[in-house]
């Protein structure tokens, strides 16, 4: 099981951060961020489609066409491990080596469309203060890991479910 992850989550893992460098650049400085993060979901789900590939291969060339749900979820989830910690240390490696100032400019994006809504007034200005807030928090380096991961796990952990749910197979 181990080889598998390894491999799948290595190729989802490669995609992503290939993806990630490959796209960033395009957006430029003045980046839509509504469009990047629909750009980066898609690019997430493509890529961790090596899962499904994965946990297929397995159930196929180890588990002679049979897997349970279980099996299948484990399979799924070290591959979704391997490839989330691709795609933490790709990002941690495209925001400090890029130039940019990433959480500077999701700010002031942020922060433009608080002001758009039409929320109360106390409202907006204790979500700009919770931006601000975690503009600060952005700066520490665990916390960049944990977001970042947070942002690509629970895809990973869906996708899993789902194909542990598909592949499963009992003996008749």
């Amino acid at each position: 099981m181990r080889r598998y992850a390894l491999i799948f989550g290595t190729i989802a893992g490669v995609v992503l951060v290939l993806m990630m460098f490959l796209t960033m650049p395009f957006l430029g400085e003045d980046i839509d961020y509504d469009t990047a993060e629909w750009l980066g979901y898609i690019s997430m789900i493509v890529a961790l489609s090596a899962i499904f590939i994965g946990i297929k291969s397995y159930r196929d060339k180890e588990s002679a066409g049979l897997i349970s749900f279980g099996k299948a979820f484990k399979v799924g989830l070290f591959i979704t491990l391997v490839a989330s910690v691709f795609y933490v240390a790709g990002w941690i490696l495209y925001i400090n080596t890029a130039g940019t100032n990433f959480m500077d400019s999701y700010y002031q994006h942020s922060v433009e469309k608080i002001k758009t809504s039409n929320d109360p007034e106390t409202e907006i200005q204790a979500k700009i203060a919770d931006m601000e807030k975690w503009r600060e928090l952005y700066k520490n380096p665990l916390i960049q890991i944990g977001v970042t991961f947070i942002e690509i796990f629970p895809v990973g952990l869906l996708i899993t479910i789902i194909s542990a749910t598909i592949l499963k197979k009992k003996n008749p």
